[in-house]
């Protein structure tokens, strides 16, 4: 076996890992596990499922596995990153245990409450004041890879990026790109799509559709897992009446 093939195999075993630890420490809740009548999500969709890995760092082995995985996938999807930039919240335990693997640096952004856009974002910085957008050390010529937990439609991934650029602005730093992104999970509803639109590099660890809930597919009821994956192949029949 060459040493890329034992690569591969290795990182496949850690996202089977992770997307059971995920199910089984409850990060992934269902409508027939946990709550019957599921999630609203913040685009307006009814869910059988949701995903809140904003709890990741209660469980050190699992964010440290996630950690390495990242790390090795970043190595090859995305060599010339010099920094990782958590988005608050659930992006910054995320983007420190990559950098803890990768020795890559890793800054984050503050919350700003309220701002769901790319507009709002524009609005709030005119009363924003002196404070920073961003915590830790920008250099000129800096690639910046945005870290965040899963992605849907990309918007709150724009609203980062815009708040990063402002940063570099204010700081007068010059040269620095920020069109890259990591997520551990990919919900698959769109968000590449949009990303390409935008002229990002999305780089996804774990596809959900195709390849985080056939990991999980051996610890699931029947009934559960046939829910979920009929609702992904065809959300928009799963709305009326929810």
């Amino acid at each position: 076996m060459t040493k890329t093939m034992s690569s591969q195999l290795d990182l496949l075993d850690l996202k089977r890992q992770i997307m059971q630890d995920i199910y089984e420490k409850r990060m992934l809740l269902t409508s027939a596990r946990d709550r019957a009548e599921g999630w609203n999500l913040v685009s307006g969709l009814w869910s059988p499922f949701y995903i809140q890995l904003r709890l990741i760092s209660s469980f050190p082995r699992t964010l440290r596995r996630v950690g390495r995985a990242m790390s090795e996938f970043l190595k090859n999807e995305a060599p010339d990153v010099t920094k990782l930039v958590g988005i608050a919240f659930a992006g910054i335990p995320i983007a420190t245990a990559i950098s803890l693997e990768s020795d890559i640096p890793a800054i984050h952004t503050r919350k700003i409450a309220g701002v769901k856009t790319p507009g709002e974002l524009k609005e709030a910085l005119a009363e924003y004041g002196q404070h920073r957008l961003v915590e830790g050390v920008i250099e000129d010529g800096d690639i910046l890879c945005l870290v965040d937990d899963l992605v849907t439609g990309m918007e709150s991934k724009l609203v980062a990026r815009a708040q990063v650029m402002a940063e570099v602005e204010n700081r007068g730093i010059k040269d620095v790109k920020c069109d890259n992104i990591a997520v551990v999970i990919d919900r698959q509803q769109g968000a590449r799509e949009r990303a390409e639109t935008e002229g990002m590099n999305l780089h996804v660890l774990i596809d959900f559709v195709d390849a985080g809930l056939p990991l999980m597919r051996e610890m699931m009821a029947d009934d559960e897992f046939t829910l979920i994956q009929s609702y992904l192949a065809n959300p928009s029949a799963f709305q009326n009446g929810k």
